[in-house]
């Protein structure tokens, strides 16, 4: 994606405490992008969207143990997605995710509608820190 997510409009930002010192999230959210953020090959959706890249995300900028930048498009969307690293008391880290997102046109709009409006993007955003945190602790 050309755009960064400063360029995108602000959606929203999630955040929690995972009991893990940074290089241990850093690891865990590395991974969990690499594995487990988008479509898997093949995925009729991610064809059906039209998504760039083929996996949905990919990532546009990173500073280790700080922050990782991921962005994309499709058909009726782009977005961005950035979380962020901080120490926080007794080992822990505080990881946070930011979303930015574009839904230009008619088509854009209904689809903000079906993804913003029903709440599937919190959630799906709520998930992916759950998900970081559990690999945190393996």
């Amino acid at each position: 994606m050309s755009a960064a997510a400063e360029e995108l409009p602000y959606l929203d930002e999630h955040a929690t405490v995972v009991p893990a010192p940074p290089d241990v999230v850093w690891a865990a959210l590395r991974t969990y992008v690499e594995t487990s953020l988008g479509f898997g090959a093949g995925n009729l959706l991610a064809l059906v969207l039209g998504t760039r890249p083929r996996r949905g995300f990919e990532a546009t900028a990173e500073v280790p143990l700080r922050e990782l930048r991921m962005a994309g498009r499709h058909r009726f969307s782009r977005y961005a997605l950035v979380f962020e690293l901080a120490p926080a008391t007794g080992g822990q880290t505080t990881l946070k995710a930011r979303s930015y997102a574009d839904f230009p046109g008619v088509h854009g709009r209904a689809y903000r509608a079906l993804v913003i409006g029903t709440r599937a993007h919190v959630v799906a955003t709520r998930q992916i820190l759950r998900s970081v945190r559990r690999l945190s602790r393996s």
